[in-house]
């Protein structure tokens, strides 16, 4: 198998988590129960207990969720870093939460001062979802554009936001119990293929976030940030940044503002990546690659048999 020349790191987002996550991992390697154990000792509470056992929901709510999949990705980070050396990322992206991850991989920010933000960023989101009760859903079968225009025609503002972009086909709508429900009755009127409600907790990368942004926002600006060893495509531009002040500015935006991972997706395609590796729970990233149309092959490391499969592009 030729060796990749240039390697794109992808890391998950919340609503990929579930119990016993990184298990077979935390009980071969020791490198990913150190991570786990680094963590509990950091934040003061037993958050590896929650990843690895549950309940289900427990580890489902927004101050766990976001912490415990940023803990299993940066422990599988570790890993394969010390397993396979020579596979380093050329770019790095994450979907939303991942985003956070993704700077760790290229070496811009360390473990301890992003496990913490990610920590806050998750007690804040889930503050918020107590503040306004909202939801999210998935609108399958209309184009970015098409989801766009259903948004500006309610013309609820405070109430209906076009989320994430995750790939053709595939827009999630976030906002109110009725703004979400007023979406989805129009995007089934104009071709829909289906609508689905997310199993989530509130209205994520919308307006109902705001609190949750400005109380995040201090600590984004005082995270101490370098210039990393790849590039970084972030979710508010879907596009390359350097600027370590844009880089801030754009994790602030996040919290409220659309996820455009399909752009980002395709501008790493433009860049020349030969190899993806979703390091997390999960495939989702790896099936968005898919429906995207990727020409690169996509390794998806989520459990402990993956690594074969990584090892044969060393």
């Amino acid at each position: 198998m030729s060796k990749p020349h240039k390697i794109a790191f992808l890391f998950p987002g919340q609503g990929a988590q579930y119990p016993g996550m990184g298990k077979d991992f935390f009980e071969s390697f020791p490198v990913v129960r150190e991570t786990f154990e680094e963590a509990d000792d950091l934040l003061g509470r037993n958050i590896s207990d929650i990843i690895l056992r549950g309940p289900e929901d427990i580890l489902t709510k927004t101050v766990n969720s976001q912490t415990g999949i940023f803990i299993v990705s940066a422990a599988l980070l570790r890993l394969v870093h010390d397993q396979m050396p020579a596979l380093k990322p050329a770019v790095a992206g994450g979907l939303s939460l991942g985003e956070y991850t993704a700077l760790a991989s290229i070496s811009s920010v360390s473990f301890e001062d992003c496990l913490l933000v990610v920590e806050k960023r998750g007690k804040y989101m889930n503050d918020a979802c107590e503040e306004t009760k909202g939801t999210m859903a998935v609108v399958l079968g209309l184009s970015g554009e098409e989801v766009t225009e259903i948004v500006e025609d309610l013309a609820m503002p405070d109430e209906l936001f076009a989320a994430n972009f995750n790939c053709p086909g595939q827009v999630v709508i976030s906002g109110t119990l009725r703004g979400v429900e007023a979406g989805s009755a129009l995007a089934k009127e104009r071709g829909a293929k289906r609508v689905l409600p997310l199993q989530v907790y509130g209205a994520f990368h919308s307006g109902l976030m705001r609190s949750a942004e400005e109380r995040l926002k201090p600590h984004i600006l005082s995270l101490s940030l370098r210039r990393g060893g790849a590039d970084l495509i972030m979710n508010v531009t879907g596009d390359k940044e350097e600027s370590l002040d844009k880089i801030r500015t754009n994790l602030i935006r996040q919290v409220t503002s659309p996820v455009r991972w399909e752009q980002s997706i395709r501008k790493m395609e433009d860049m020349g990546v030969d190899l993806y590796i979703e390091m997390g729970p999960g495939k989702t990233l790896a099936g968005f690659n898919k429906r995207i149309g990727v020409k690169a092959p996509t390794i998806s490391i989520e459990n402990v048999k993956d690594l074969e499969q990584l090892a044969a592009y060393q």
